[in-house]
């Protein structure tokens, strides 16, 4: 298991910024609220994901840490059960470019199109530059 080397907070911009030693991950809040690892976000089984609208402006009031192994956000919109291991925080800042498109395009096509993020453009590494 990979830990993380820092983590920041930047309320005013609105991201955790997380480095595993060499690599630097810059993850939005609503990023992060949209890909929570909670059933409320997964459902409880392959297929039963909910898609998670009118998060664009959410904030985060706490980043409690879990163990040595996790970190919880806590959310202003009440969400506070997502635990969000390292290895997964790992994976999604290796993947974020494509699960953000697949998060837009889930919007679109359910008729969310100015619902979220489309001000938000990642550039290669992952970072917000907005």
């Amino acid at each position: 298991m990979i830990t993380p080397t820092a983590i920041n907070v930047r309320t005013q911009s609105r991201v955790v910024e997380i480095e595993f030693g060499d690599k630097r991950f810059t993850y939005p809040f609503e990023f992060l609220r949209v890909y929570s690892p909670s059933a409320e976000v997964r459902g409880h089984g392959e297929g039963q994901e909910i898609l998670q609208t009118g998060k664009r402006n959410v904030g985060l009031t706490a980043l409690e840490p879990v163990g040595n192994y996790a970190v919880q956000p806590h959310f202003t919109d009440g969400h506070n059960t997502g635990i969000f291991s390292w290895d997964y925080l790992l994976w999604l800042g290796e993947n974020q470019l494509n699960l953000w498109q697949t998060y837009l395009d889930k919007l679109q096509a359910a008729g969310f199109s100015g619902d979220s993020g489309r001000d938000v453009v990642m550039d290669v590494a992952g970072k917000s530059c907005s």
